[in-house]
């Protein structure tokens, strides 16, 4: 997983409309010191606090639709705040190229501290852009720099290089240091079946000193989703991706890649269970110690049912979350579990189409050292609402992902603002950032689907309890000053 130093920094946070009218708030030096939490994740002015970064590739900016933007909500002794906020376009001072119709700024989003001065980073897929040197869509991955008053300036680091490879789509991007040098790499999927490793440390115009690798195999696959992460302990981190197999949507797997003092190996390892049959892979995955053993695991949400692979498959219904424990011997598939709305303790109950295990999300809800689960369930039914949504964090423990002691929220949840309604599909995406530093990751929720399109995100505080309604707010284009028209903010966080 992504290693962060923990040093303590006072730092403003810069708010700054899509139009790049900036306003900055006063400075606040945070309160008693440190966070008890050792990692900072997501800090991107170096305060000691997570921050929240939500995207709406969909948006329009300055007339331009579907150009798309990311919004930032920072981190403080008190959790998010949208008085601390900021918006990033292609129009933004300093950002990379211009916004453009169908550009898809936001496509994928992801973090690291790619130059390694302390802040964290914002890296930005823009899965629409064309280049002069490959054509039509190629796709762009850019950063934007972390610094003491918050994001600033940026640079590209990769362009896709055929017409329509469309790099990093759909959030298909992530960061880790598959090489054990210490720097991040960036790793996404190009033209849909290959990965692209970019491996750092990264200069301050994008460059890249540790070259490239493409990680490609004759299956012809179509990846779903990416995740890295140490899965076997050895402290270098590994690329997880689930896929299916070409123009065959059903036929779904989980593959491996294990970090090596090289980069990734070059053959990918199919995970398998206790039949010898391929663990179904799903449309998101997730990487962290959910069982504190020391060693990395395997998330995977498959939203899906009503397929073929549904007789094969554990507990399909409505969708599912399976468990995959690392060991010193990478993922062991033989000891994959599963839980659905049937499973004991979780809330609901599963029904065709629900959609649970949509979107995963891993990191400590309640404070007791085992990673939990966030996982949306957009297709959620109830009061005469029809995909009005809602969201479910399940407890990590020693024995893995259980259903005891799940939580679930919607819109129609006793203290949570607003109210569910059709095609809502909130849970569509989810985050757990630990804003306040309190070493309890709180939970973002997108349901890109409200006011026609427009999208919101809600976020909920957490106690050692778990997630609470209480003190959960939302927030949407008023609060950020953007164009609301079929935006659907909150389609994607970070990843």
């Amino acid at each position: 997983m992504k290693k962060q130093r923990g040093t303590l920094r006072t730092g403003l946070a810069v708010v700054m409309a899509v139009t790049g009218a900036v306003v900055l708030p006063a400075s606040q030096a945070s309160a008693g010191g440190a966070p008890a939490a050792a990692e900072r994740h997501d800090d991107f002015n170096g305060d000691g606090y997570s921050d929240l970064a939500v995207a709406a590739p969909e948006a329009t900016v300055d007339g331009k639709t579907k150009a798309g933007y990311v919004a930032v909500v920072y981190g403080s002794a008190t959790g998010l705040k949208t008085s601390s906020k900021q918006v990033i376009s292609q129009n933004s001072p300093g950002v990379t190229d211009s916004a453009e119709t169908a550009d898809l700024f936001g496509s994928a989003v992801s973090t690291a501290d790619l130059d390694q001065d302390g802040y964290d980073d914002l890296l930005v897929g823009v899965a629409g852009e064309d280049s002069v040197e490959g054509g039509a869509e190629t796709g762009l991955v850019q950063v934007v720099w972390g610094g003491p008053n918050g994001l600033s300036g940026g640079a590209a680091l990769a362009y896709g290089h055929d017409t329509y490879d469309r790099l990093s789509d759909r959030g298909k991007l992530t960061v880790g240091d598959v090489n054990g040098d210490g720097a991040p790499d960036l790793v996404a999927v190009e033209s849909t079946f290959k990965l692209r490793v970019i491996k750092g440390p990264f200069g301050r115009d994008g460059s890249a000193s540790g070259g490239e690798q493409t990680v490609a195999d004759d299956s012809d696959p179509r990846f779903l989703d990416l995740a890295t992460g140490d899965v076997d302990g050895d402290g270098i981190d590994d690329v997880v991706g689930t896929m299916n197999d070409g123009d065959e949507y059903d036929a779904r797997r989980v593959t491996y890649w294990r970090g090596t003092d090289d980069g990734l190996a070059g053959e990918g390892v199919v995970l398998r269970d206790s039949r010898d049959w391929r663990v179904q892979g799903g449309e998101s995955v997730g990487v962290g110690d959910v069982n504190r053993d020391g060693y990395a695991d395997i998330v995977v949400g498959r939203p899906v049912d009503g397929y073929d692979s549904d007789l094969d498959t554990p507990i399909p219904k409505g969708g599912r979350v399976a468990f995959i424990p690392g060991s010193a011997n990478g993922p062991v598939g033989t000891k994959a579990k599963y839980v659905n709305q049937d499973t004991a303790g979780v809330p609901g109950a599963a029904e065709r189409g629900d959609g649970f295990g949509t979107d995963i999300s891993v990191a400590d809800v309640d404070g007791d050292g085992y990673a939990d689960v966030a996982t949306g369930v957009p297709g959620e039914d109830f009061d005469g609402q029809s995909d009005a949504g809602g969201t479910v964090v399940l407890r990590g423990g020693p024995n893995g992902l259980t259903g005891t002691g799940a939580k679930g929220v919607n819109q129609n949840t006793d203290g949570v603002p607003g109210a569910a309604e059709t095609k809502d599909v909130f849970g569509t995406a989810t985050r757990l950032v630990d804003g306040n530093g309190d070493g309890r990751a709180e939970l973002a929720v997108g349901a890109p689907g409200e006011n026609a399109d427009a999208g919101s995100v809600w976020v909920f505080r957490s106690t050692s309890t778990g997630i609470t309604p209480t003190g959960s707010f939302t927030f949407g284009a008023g609060t950020l000053g953007t164009v609301a028209a079929k935006a659907r903010l909150g389609v994607g966080f970070t990843y």
